[in-house]
């Protein structure tokens, strides 16, 4: 199967990540079909794929959102979802039941040649793969939120998924304006939120230890290290920090001091018992102090963070 093949996709599921991906697919001129399982669940996937729409058009990425909303078919009938559809993005619980329930559906309804691209964040592939007939065609694409925005998928192949999928896969990601990487064998959690975690559970440790609040933790990482990241990553952070010697001169120099954090650095293996509480109190200033032109209230912050992220990804030439 070529790329080209594709000329619909099927969302199985539409809450925040398949309402993204839905709204994503259709801004690129593609149609989609969203499967759901009831007519509740279809009302609340309006809700889920209104958000993103009404964000592109408040910031000018289409002026017509009602177009994208032709593109787009709800319905709660399978074989009308995924019915001569080849490449549907699975959006359901992560949990390996749930995950065995809707590749039963996919296995009657769609064809046998269709990619199976499931959103999970941490699940095994190959366990996922172990509910198909058709193991070869499931891969994990993991997005991240808001996937109607942030480019990033992480693309995983089970033990028994071919390479042909995997490259149809990456390019199709890649035709409309996603940013694909592969890993090179099954890891918890994938790349991305491995790395987003390291950083958190250092976070929480510092806030449990009294260090800092997490006000102040998280402009460490807004106003600091965070600025650059959304331009380039780590490596090519200390490269160009690294004067002369680059990446190499980083090692030499700061060294010692990298040890030392190494040292003494978060090592937690469990969220602390205080945490859950200690972070319900502090969120609440967290947000009374953001400043004005961002926002005070959820909404109102993920307005602005989508504002954000639309500039950014226009500078990127991603938009």
């Amino acid at each position: 199967m070529n790329v080209s093949d594709i000329k619909k996709i099927t969302c199985y599921g539409a809450g925040v990540i398949g309402g993204g991906f839905a709204a994503y697919f259709a801004l690129k001129g593609l149609p989609v079909n969203v499967f759901v399982r009831s007519e509740a669940s279809a009302e609340r996937a309006k809700k889920s794929i209104k958000t993103p729409i009404d964000s592109y058009v408040k910031y000018g990425i289409t002026d017509d959102g009602q177009k994208l909303w032709d593109l787009i078919n709800i319905t709660t009938d399978p074989e009308e979802a995924l019915s001569g559809v080849y490449f549907i993005q699975e959006n359901g619980a992560e949990s390996y039941e749930a995950k065995h329930e809707m590749l039963a559906i996919m296995d009657k309804y769609a064809p046998a040649e269709a990619i199976i691209a499931s959103s999970s964040s941490g699940l095994s592939v190959t366990k996922i793969a172990e509910g198909s007939a058709h193991p070869e065609r499931v891969i994990v694409a993991h997005p991240f939120n808001p996937a109607y925005l942030i480019p990033l998928v992480e693309i995983c192949k089970g033990e028994k998924t071919s390479q042909e999928v995997l490259d149809v896969a990456v390019e199709f990601y890649k035709k409309y304006d996603k940013e694909p990487i592969v890993l090179q064998k099954e890891k918890l959690g994938f790349v991305a939120n491995r790395l987003a975690h390291a950083l958190w559970r250092e976070e929480i440790a510092l806030v449990c230890e009294g260090v800092v609040t997490m006000e102040e933790c998280d402009k460490a990482i807004y106003y600091g290290p965070g600025l650059r990241w959304g331009i380039m990553g780590p490596a090519m952070g200390y490269e160009l920090g690294g004067g002369d010697l680059g990446l190499k001169g980083c090692a030499i120099k700061f060294g010692a001091m990298t040890e030392g954090v190494f040292a003494d650095i978060s090592d937690m293996k469990k969220v602390p018992e205080q945490w859950p509480d200690l972070s319900g109190e502090q969120i609440v200033p967290l947000m009374e102090h953001m400043p004005d032109f961002v926002g005070h209230t959820k909404p109102e912050i993920a307005s602005f963070r989508d504002y954000m992220l639309v500039e950014m990804l226009k500078m990127h030439q991603k938009l």
